[in-house]
């Protein structure tokens, strides 16, 4: 086929949209988008700066749920699941050999306290 047969093939498939349909179209998409954006602000806060205490706080929070201790966030119910629990307070005296001199005082206490915590709580646990 020529190029000349292209481009007229290609003219009587061509769809004519007017600069109205266009602007419709266009501000619908942005009322959308607002829509969406408003909807996931308005219900998500902000996560809170990432920080070697956040992280000893989120370990923490999950092993005293399996621990059942606090209740799961999804269900509203005490669980208590020992392995992940055990598996949780492992990772964090991992963490806390492999970081060993390189802490200041306020988070070597606070991973300190929180696997005395843990395993205290541990033992409590049936």
């Amino acid at each position: 086929m020529t190029e000349e047969a292209n481009d007229q093939e290609r003219d009587e498939h061509d769809i004519n949209v007017s600069d109205a349909e266009k602007t419709s179209v266009s501000d619908e998409n942005e009322v959308e988008s607002n829509v969406d954006k408003s909807t996931d602000a308005d219900q998500q806060p902000p996560p809170p700066p990432a920080s070697f205490e956040m992280l000893i706080s989120m370990l923490f929070s999950q092993a005293m749920t399996m621990l059942g201790q606090i209740p799961d966030p999804q269900t509203g119910k005490l669980t208590t699941n020992k392995p992940y629990a055990k598996y949780t307070i492992d990772t964090l005296d991992i963490l806390s050999k492999k970081t060993e001199g390189n802490l200041t005082d306020s988070e070597s206490k606070m991973l300190s306290q929180t696997l005395h915590a843990l395993r205290m709580g541990y033992v409590e646990t049936k």
